[in-house]
This record gives C-alpha cells, sequence and structure tokens, in this order.
C-alpha cells in the first residue's frame, strides 16, 4: 500500500473525486492533503475549503496549515480538529521554532494527540526564510512532551544535520522511555534526484532505528496531481532501496504504514481498508 504524506491544495475548483482517480492510476491508496497557506485566505475559509475536498472521501486526510504567530492560533487548533482536521501543517518562515509562541501552539496541539508537519530545509518562498527552517532549531520541540512530528524535504540541503537532530530525538527517548515526543522523516522532495541516493544512503547507513519513522511524500497539488512525478519518485526510491538490500517489509512501512502511524498515534485506521498499492 503507497500512501503519499504530502499533498498541498491550491486554490481552484475542488475536485476531489478527479484527485482519487489519479491516486489510483499512481497506485496510490490515499494521500495527506494540506489545506491552503495562512495567506490564501481566513482560517474558516481555509477549514471550509479543506474539508471540502476531504471529508467523505476515503482516504483523503486533512491537515490544516496553521501559523502560530498569529493571536487567534489556539483558537484556530481546537476549531480545525471540530472541523475534522487530523493534524496540522507549520512552516516557521519568520519565526523559529523555539519561539514561545510556536512552543506553545505545539503544546497546545500536542495536547490533542494530533501531529505536526513541519516544513524543514531550503524554502522557495523569494524570500531569506530558510534559516528559521533549519533541522538543528527543531531540537526546542524537545520541550513539549507528547508531541508526534515529522521534518519535511529530509532537511535538504542539510540531510546530515536533520539526521543528527532525528538521532538526538532516538536518544532523548531513550533516556526518557516514558516520553512520547517522536521525530518522523518526511522523504518529499527537497531533494534532488542527483543528490537522493546520497540522502538515503546516509539515512540507512547510520544504524538508527528508521524503519518506523520515514515517510513517503510527493509535494504534489490535489488540484493537478502528477502521476508521473509521483510514480517516478516511487521507482527512484525503491531502486535506491533494493541497491542497498532493504527488504519489502520495511520499504511497506515507509511508502504506507509509517504515515498511518502519525496520523493515529499507532492504532492505524486511517487507510485500514484502502486497497493496496504497488511498487
Amino acid at each position: 500500500m503507497v500512501i503519499d504524506g504530502h499533498v498541498h491544495i491550491r486554490k481552484g475548483d475542488v475536485k476531489p473525486i478527479e484527485l482519487l482517480g489519479k491516486l489510483r492510476e499512481s497506485n496510490v491508496s490515499g494521500a495527506v492533503l494540506i489545506s491552503l497557506a495562512p495567506s490564501e485566505g481566513s482560517p474558516e475559509y481555509r477549514m471550509a475549503n479543506m474539508m471540502e475536498w476531504t471529508e467523505g472521501h476515503k482516504g483523503l486526510v486533512p491537515f490544516f496549515w496553521i501559523d502560530p504567530m498569529e493571536p487567534n492560533a489556539m483558537e484556530q487548533v481546537m476549531t480545525a480538529i471540530g472541523r475534522g482536521a487530523k493534524g496540522f501543517k507549520i512552516i516557521c518562515d519568520s519565526f523559529y521554532p523555539g519561539d514561545d509562541k510556536c512552543l506553545s501552539v505545539c503544546k497546545e496541539i500536542a495536547g490533542t494527540g494530533k501531529p505536526v508537519l513541519f516544513h524543514s530545509g531550503i524554502l522557495w518562498d523569494g524570500k531569506p526564510s530558510s534559516e528559521y527552517c533549519r533541522p538543528v532549531h527543531f531540537e526546542s520541540l524537545l520541550k513539549i512532551d507528547g508531541l508526534r512530528f515529522s521534518l519535511a524535504h529530509i532537511g535538504w540541503p542539510w540531510v546530515d544535520e536533520m539526521i543528527a537532530v532525528y538521532g538526538k530525538f532516538l536518544n532523548f527517548r531513550t533516556m526518557n522511555p516514558e516520553s512520547k515526543t517522536e521525530m518522523f522523516i518526511d522523504m518529499t522532495p527537497g531533494t534532488p534526484k542527483n543528490f537522493r541516493k546520497g540522502a538515503l544512503e546516509k539515512l540507512v547507513g547510520t544504524g538508527y532505528d528508521i524503519w518506523d519513522n520515514m515517510i513517503f511524500g510527493s509535494d504534489c497539488n490535489a488540484n493537478d496531481y502528477n502521476e508521473e512525478w509521483v510514480e517516478s519518485w516511487i521507482t527512484t526510491d525503491n531502486d535506491i532501496f533494493s541497491g542497498l538490500g532493504i527488504d519489502l517489509e520495511p520499504r511497506e512501512k515507509v511508502f504506507g504504514g509509517n504515515v498511518t502511524r502519525f496520523i493515529e498515534n499507532g492504532q492505524g485506521k486511517t487507510f485500514k481498508n484502502q486497497s493496496p498499492g504497488a511498487f
């Protein structure tokens, strides 16, 4: 089963049935859909649009994009969950993850049991902002007990730094076995293809316990899902894993099982009855 853990909703026609058809053509069983950005409308409008895409459409999972700097961010968290959001997206483009406001909102989210998907690495937004997204700054999330979060794009180009931060969170859980704080690695490109093999070789080669915490994603648009792009990355990653001697079972986790665990905190319900995808 292949699940796309990173798909963006863009402004335009809402076409969930068309999207589901394109997912099937790509042998993808479901997708996490990230709402419109905070700059693209009021929270109420963006929540309604997000649910129009996902509500009643099995396998399309809504994540609400929130700006923790907004004065009503706490209220947005609870409202979004009440509307049906299964998780949240945050991009730290003008503030660090360790900013008190950001930490407070993440603590609120952690208390609800919902996960947070963070952008990490270079940010193609036309302004100097990537410094805020460097993986090392996410060490501050160690302060929040029970936060389940992922760093997208393998932190590219700071792949080594992201792996080191992941190792730190693993070590923290070893030192604090009662802690429920957990970091996931979102493999969404990010990495250009000529960097991809090196990035995945580094991840696998560390010997860290990674196979329950890596998530496949495409960064495609829900409005115009690019089947060829998705199939190309699935093939690329599988070829790399095959060359590294990785068995089918851990790859199945990366391409499907782990995103369910990320969303449902190990309960595994979100995509349980979806049709399997082929590698």
